[in-house]
């Protein structure tokens, strides 16, 4: 039998919820946890099982010899973090926002390819069935050439000033607001569906009465290289029930997601997609006694990504019907995210992104 990947998580939030159970999940083992305050990481390795956590990265590696690095911390981190994991050899698998900028994610991109490691950014919201199949209705033709995307939505995330957040999520300084913690995930998901994008106009703005210096919501047009016109509001601001409007026009038809389900309309009439097994989560690995809570909406695409970057540390094709994720797609989304900016602070101003 093979000797489990050793792994080291960064983080101890979202990295011990769900990177901790998914990497055991797909054959690797977490042989650390890395985190800044020594109670806190002291505590969380143990609610988690993890034998060993350490304050600094290089120590970590050097200890454990770990040849995998999951980061999960604030933005504002993830460039030295990354940097540090690849000049040890090891594959790293970077949270989003994927960077403080474009610039930044260029180095991490240029350090993982000149290091030959294998790298991956956390998009696993590619893997959530609807959105996959989705992307196969427009990718087979279904609806003809795709020409409009209309996605906008309503979050009650953090519509209460008083709701408990990492103070990180909106602190600019930190690489915080809801662009980069909810938007950078439908930017990346648009160039999975249609490819890259041409420029935008934008706005940042808050709709919550929350007292913060970076956003809780967003606002855009956007035209793809390939033409295709669309635009996306969303807002993590809203009180009340979540609510989701996203549709692709084509020439010859129309998908959307509703509930959850997908839906094709045409000249024939209006039908409902069947999920295929291929398209599938895997079921919940079951929660470490004293973890913290599990979203299967979060495990199951996670650990779909887990079982990527499994395949890709041993040069093994992923197996995977829905595109990997890797650097390049980072620093994709932050030239996104970059334009996005530059055109909130010109008033909207169209502009062109990369």
């Amino acid at each position: 039998m093979t000797a489990p990947i050793p792994a080291l998580v960064v983080g101890t939030g979202f990295g011990c919820r769900i990177h901790v159970p998914a990497l055991r999940a797909t054959g690797f083992e977490v042989v650390g946890l890395v985190g800044n305050t020594p109670e806190k990481l002291a505590k969380r390795a143990a609610q988690n099982g993890i034998a060993r956590h350490f304050t600094d990265l290089d120590e970590a590696i050097a200890a454990t010899g770990a040849k995998v690095v999951t980061i999960a911390t604030p933005p504002s981190t993830h460039a030295a973090l990354t940097l540090k994991a690849i000049a040890h050899g090891c594959h790293v698998v970077c949270e989003k926002p994927f960077a403080a900028d474009a610039i930044e994610g260029q180095a991490m991109l240029d350090a993982a390819e000149q290091a030959g490691v294998f790298h991956m950014v956390a998009h696993e919201f590619r893997w959530l069935p609807d959105r996959a199949l989705f992307g196969r209705a427009i990718a087979e033709g279904l609806i003809g050439d795709p020409r409009f995307l209309v996605m906008d939505q309503f979050i009650p995330f953090c519509a209460d000033p008083e709701t408990p957040l990492p103070k990180w999520w909106f602190d600019k300084a930190s690489g915080g607001g809801w662009l980069g913690a909810g938007g950078s995930h439908l930017m990346d998901q648009i160039r999975a569906w249609l490819g890259e994008f041409e420029d935008v106009s934008a706005n940042l703005f808050l709709t919550s009465d929350r007292q913060a210096d970076a956003e809780d919501s967003y606002s855009m047009r956007f035209r793809m290289k390939n033409g295709v016109e669309g635009s996306m509001q969303q807002t993590a601001g809203a009180w009340g029930p979540s609510a989701t409007l996203w549709r692709c026009a084509g020439t010859k038809g129309t998908v959307w997601i509703e509930a959850g389900k997908v839906f094709v309309a045409d000249k024939s009439g209006t039908r409902e997609l069947a999920v295929t097994p291929d398209l599938e989560l895997p079921p919940a690995p079951p929660a470490e006694e004293g973890a913290r809570r599990m979203s299967h909406f979060e495990i199951g695409p996670f650990t779909r990504l887990c079982e990527a970057l499994h395949a890709g540390i041993e040069g093994k094709p992923s197996g995977s019907p829905v595109p990997v994720p890797t650097f390049r797609d980072g620093l994709a989304s932050m030239q996104i995210l970059d334009a996005m900016r530059a055109s909130s602070d010109k008033g909207g101003a169209i502009t062109k992104v990369g």
